[in-house]
């Protein structure tokens, strides 16, 4: 059979692409990324989700047409979901709630459950997601519990692929490989693959700034606290029991906004587009890679694809809201408009444009209401209410023109007014129009109030 053809698509996992960084500061090194979004299932936990579901068949803990339940950050779960849906299994997934909507999307529409449980709880509480998704497998008949953190063909899926894989695309040439922890099966396979093979090529963590990993590796004690990290996927408040750590020479604590940083600068430089956790891994192969004082072959991961965090990391307003892009302030309510007008950001319509027009508007770009503008200037505003009260009675005044249903009366306020005026015109329901004199800025809207008031925290 041809490598480039398949019978199924399961066989396509594996085999991904190792390519060099060219156009980053690797300092005195060589630094390769394995191209895991590469899968079919756009990441590394495709492998797992194998390996796990095969383990279990030829144990004989899966009966057939049984029901797959697992807690995950996400991958591992489209992994699951993509050997289940071609194998005939039923799969529940408990997921935490921080996770992007493009996984949930796509797990969904590979017909996973989804339980979505607090992201904000520990081990212990009754909606920790690993937690729950152990009571949902006692009380759900004709289940296996696939325990990614503690099953041992985990880790053998890396022993077994990933890490020869490597050996064979460095020529057996390699010197250091950064690595995350999410279960910790992929840091232990392939220690466990290179303490045979290349004693001498050093393991790295990277782990998430809160996270008590890197902590634990550097001091041999585990923290009595942990932070909270927005990287999905990596990071964790104890050692998984299937994480083994004895091969881990170093770690380096990430940030949320480098590793965001570096996502972003992978995708301008590099042309790859890199999940949140690849960012955290680049960021630390990039710090250990400058820290050296002769050259050496590095490989760290491009663990899932950036496809799957559209809405997070690649969007400029989410990225601002949580304030990890900086911009040009004025120390005025221009600071507090999320889209603004003269950046040509601000979501509009035209005042010859229909009802229809303004409603599509505000469903492509999540926004509750739009500015009319007539000419470039400000003539009304049109939100959800209003449209609503224009249609109901006769839909086909979607057709009309958009004026028919904005608000003329505006509410405005001068860019120099005191915040404390917001309020005063949130609370009577209605939505700051920003003016520096006759040019219309944006709108601040509740949200961007809030967002503002967090970043101040």
């Amino acid at each position: 059979m041809s490598p480039q053809s398949y019978s199924n698509i399961l066989q396509a996992i594996g085999h991904t692409p190792l390519v060099a960084v060219t156009r980053l500061d690797t300092g005195p090194c060589r630094l390769f990324l394995k191209l895991e979004n590469q899968n079919p299932g756009g990441s590394i936990k495709d492998r797992i989700g194998l390996y796990l579901i095969e383990a279990a068949e030829r144990d004989g803990r899966l009966p057939p047409g049984g029901t797959l339940i697992e807690a995950t950050a996400g991958n591992t779960g489209i992994g699951l979901a993509l050997v289940a849906a071609q194998k005939g299994y039923r799969l529940l997934l408990v997921i935490p709630d921080k996770m992007s909507q493009e996984k949930i999307f796509h797990l969904k529409a590979m017909g996973a459950e989804v339980v979505l449980t607090r992201s904000d709880v520990s081990k212990g509480h009754p909606e920790y997601y690993r937690d729950l998704a152990e009571r949902l497998a006692r009380e759900t008949p004709n289940s296996f519990l696939v325990n990614q953190f503690g099953n041992p063909a985990n880790p053998r899926a890396h022993e077994e692929t990933t890490a020869p894989e490597i050996w064979e695309q460095m020529d057996h040439n390699l010197d250091a490989i950064v690595c995350g922890v999410g279960t910790g099966g992929t840091i232990s396979g392939i220690s466990r693959y290179f303490a045979r093979t290349a004693p001498n090529a050093e393991i790295v963590l990277a782990d998430p700034l809160g996270s008590v990993l890197a902590t634990y590796v550097k001091t041999g004690k585990m923290p009595q606290e942990h932070g909270s990290w927005l990287v999905e996927g990596i990071g964790g408040d104890y050692v998984p029991p299937v994480a083994d750590l004895g091969r881990v020479r170093s770690a380096y604590t990430i940030s949320d906004a480098e590793s965001f940083k570096t996502c972003r600068e992978l995708l301008a430089k590099e042309g790859i587009i890199a999940g949140t956790s690849s960012g955290t891994l680049i960021a630390a192969a990039l710090r250990y890679c400058r820290e050296q004082t002769r050259p050496k072959r590095v490989v760290t991961f491009v663990c899932d694809s950036g496809n799957k965090y559209l809405s997070k990391v690649y969007n400029d307003y989410w990225m601002l809201d949580q304030g990890f892009l900086e911009r040009e302030r004025f120390g005025d309510l221009r600071d507090l408009i999320a889209r603004r007008h003269w950046e040509h950001a601000a979501v509009t319509v035209n005042a010859t444009e229909p009802v229809m027009a303004a409603y599509r508007r505000m469903k492509l770009y999540d926004v509750s209401q739009v500015p009319v503008m007539q000419n470039g200037r400000i003539i009304g505003i049109v939100d959800e209410e209003d449209i609503l009260l224009e249609v109901f009675a006769n839909p086909k005044h979607f057709n009309e023109p958009v004026t028919a249903a904005m608000v003329s009366h505006l509410v405005t306020v001068p860019v120099d007014a005191p915040v404390q005026q917001l309020m005063e015109i949130f609370k009577r329901g209605m939505v700051a129009i920003v003016m520096n004199g006759s040019e219309f800025m944006g709108l601040v809207t509740r949200i961007d109030l809030l967002n503002w008031l967090r970043r101040r925290t």
